[in-house]
């Protein structure tokens, strides 16, 4: 009985930090970015990424804004600019007590506090000044909701693509960088 408990408790144990953390793959034209997203601390977030990962949202589309030393973001347009269609903004998790360091990704999101929808950014570099730092809208943050594992180089070659203003829109990348799936993983 007691061999059975401890195996029992050794299971769970070793099962819990697990069940916090969910993986993806985001293939791209450049290569595959792996990245560990944090459920406990970013739950409505990471079911909200995961939605459009499961619906197939991400196919297809680009990342539409790289800035050199900043970041790389993308899921909503498509090569053309075309933006798809989203579902209701969700909560601001950006005090969750996750910073924007490098290799880690957020959730764009307008002005307003509460916007973000599908897209989002990952930090090319630590950039404290995204962090949250009270409750006003300059100060609220960008809610990060995971970290990339596997794949930094990747990330890395994106953010010094060459860019231009395309249509209405600036950093844009002229070679397109194609998001072919996001597809959820198992851990690396």
């Amino acid at each position: 009985m007691k061999k059975v408990l401890f195996f029992l408790l050794t299971f769970l144990l070793l099962a819990v930090p697990a069940l916090a953390y969910k993986y993806v793959v985001i293939e791209t034209n450049y290569g595959d970015i792996t990245v560990e997203l944090d459920e406990e601390r970013a739950p409505q977030t990471v079911a909200n990424f995961l939605t459009y990962v499961d619906t197939n949202h991400y196919n297809g589309t680009i990342f539409h804004r790289v800035i050199k030393d900043f970041m790389i973001q993308g899921g909503n347009f498509s090569a053309e600019m075309v933006p798809k269609k989203t579902r209701a903004p969700i909560k601001n998790e950006a005090t969750n007590g996750l910073k924007n360091l490098r290799g880690t990704i957020a959730m764009a999101r307008t002005n307003v506090v509460d916007s973000a929808t599908s897209q989002f950014f990952i930090n090319l570099k630590d950039n404290g000044f995204l962090d949250h730092r009270d409750k006003s809208p300059r100060g609220y943050g960008y809610a990060v909701f995971g970290k990339v594992i596997k794949g930094m180089d990747v990330v890395d070659k994106i953010g010094v693509s060459q860019t231009h203003t395309f249509k209405r829109f600036r950093d844009v990348p002229v070679e397109p960088v194609v998001i072919h799936a996001i597809k959820r993983t198992e851990a690396e």
